[in-house]
């Protein structure tokens, strides 16, 4: 074993990991990384198919984000964002209200995901406050929903694996059947089921409105939960529902966002204004840590007041808006328009749809579904019942295993094998990447 590797399980302990599985399969020492591809300290290549995590969109290392780095590293590497300011936050923020939702007006920076989704939350939760409404006190989330793991993103998200231990530390939260298509909750086609599946979130907020500050969800893809992807018209819907209902509708974009479904933000395509839009992971393309959490004028407006009325926003992260951040994101959207990045994403959105449907083929594949470059293959031990392989079976761990001999990255989410793919992927990469995990799929299908 390599004496970097020794020194990394002596000393360090690793995300997502039960750390006794690194005895067999040691965490892999990267040397460096260019485009989509990871090099380790032996040479080996890997493709980075998953974005190290959602979080890289142009391939490692653009030059465009390095150069705007090393000359904002030059100039002012930071400051305390309460009571000063700076260029690039500035001209982040009104570029980020111009290709946000028109409504969107304020933005509010923290430093990752998960405290993006807080600061919609407690800003949610002060409004109604603040406007002498005392009983919106919950909120409404999608059970198998993820927006992160700090205490408040995890009481609205899914219990699942990731966050079942700590239950009993989550505030109260109301929870809605997904919109999961390949295992209705309502037990309907979706050729014929009229989106009925929403139909339970409707019940709930006719009966329980007065108590619910925010329905938040993650616009049609539902990340972590295991990629699964729902029609535009549910998001519609529920956009819909909150305005009748009175309640506020936060979208989660943190893995959506910034080209991901073929689009800048998901919401594009249900044409959805909501009231606060969570932003982080490729807004610096990955590079850095940022998050901003956007909102309204009129929400905004709630806050505003005489100092001795304590209607402030008490929250704040050392790191908010910090300025090489801020230049890495700014180098970011410049990119977007530059190179024309989403113009010239069809062509391998359409190779990825076509080229993903080929696994339906095989016997233990269950589902595919796929949205701009997300695609996911959902694998099952009897296609005819949809029954899942068990957990102690460890399906997507052995081809993730596998997949490493043969230079892909395949972390799995269960047993659903996932892309989440560097926007500036080649055909011919992307041609490999498929080919490569077809063939490691229906290889891997005898041992069970």
């Amino acid at each position: 074993m390599n004496n970097w590797i020794k020194k990394d399980l002596k000393y360090i302990w690793h995300p997502f990991t039960q750390m006794k599985d690194c005895c067999k399969l040691p965490p892999i020492l990267i040397e460096k990384a260019k485009g989509i591809k990871l090099y380790d300290i032996k040479g080996n290549i890997y493709y980075d198919t998953i974005s190290s995590w959602w979080c890289n969109v142009f391939g490692h290392n653009h030059p465009k984000v390095t150069s705007a780095i090393r000359e904002q590293i030059k100039k002012l590497d930071h400051v305390l964002f309460a009571g000063f300011t700076h260029k690039p936050a500035i001209m982040l923020a009104q570029k980020l209200t111009s290709i946000t939702p028109k409504n969107l007006k304020k933005v509010f920076f923290s430093d990752n995901g998960s405290t993006a989704v807080e600061v919609a939350l407690k800003m949610s939760f002060q409004y109604w406050k603040n406007i002498g409404v005392k009983t919106k006190r919950s909120f409404v989330s999608l059970d198998y929903a993820y927006h992160g793991d700090t205490i408040g993103a995890m009481s609205v998200s899914g219990v699942s694996l990731f966050n079942e231990v700590f239950k009993p530390l989550f505030f109260k939260s109301f929870k809605a059947p997904s919109p999961y298509c390949y295992r209705c909750p309502m037990k309907k086609e979706l050729k014929s089921c009229q989106l009925d599946c929403i139909k339970p979130l409707e019940k709930l907020l006719e009966k329980r409105n007065f108590e619910i500050a925010a329905i938040i969800l993650e616009p049609l893809v539902l990340a972590a939960g295991g990629m699964i992807i729902y029609p535009k018209e549910y998001l519609k819907k529920v956009a819909q529902l909150a305005k009748v209902y009175g309640v506020h509708l936060i979208l989660d974009e943190v893995a959506t966002g910034f080209g991901r479904t073929g689009k800048m933000f998901a919401c594009e395509y249900a044409e959805v204004e909501p009231d606060f839009m969570c932003l982080a992971k490729g807004i610096t393309s990955g590079i850095l840590p940022l998050a901003v959490t956007l909102t309204t004028d009129k929400i905004y407006k709630a806050f505003y007041d005489d100092y001795y009325k304590k209607k402030t926003f008490y929250h704040g992260h050392t790191y908010t808006a910090n300025p090489i951040a801020c230049a890495a994101a700014l180098a970011t959207l410049k990119i977007f328009e530059e190179e024309k990045i989403l113009e010239n994403l069809k062509p391998k959105i359409d190779l990825l749809a076509t080229k993903l449907k080929e696994f339906n083929n095989l016997d233990i594949v269950g589902d595919v579904r796929t949205m701009g470059l997300i695609g996911a293959i959902e694998l099952v031990k009897n296609k005819n019942k949809k029954i899942p392989f068990s957990f102690k079976e460890r399906i997507g761990f052995k081809i993730y295993r596998e997949a490493l001999k043969k230079g892909l990255i395949l972390r799995p989410l269960s047993n659903v094998i996932y892309f989440f793919l560097p926007l500036s992927i080649s055909k011919n990469q992307l041609e490999y990447i498929l080919f490569t995990t077809y063939k490691l799929i229906k290889e891997i299908k005898n041992n069970f």
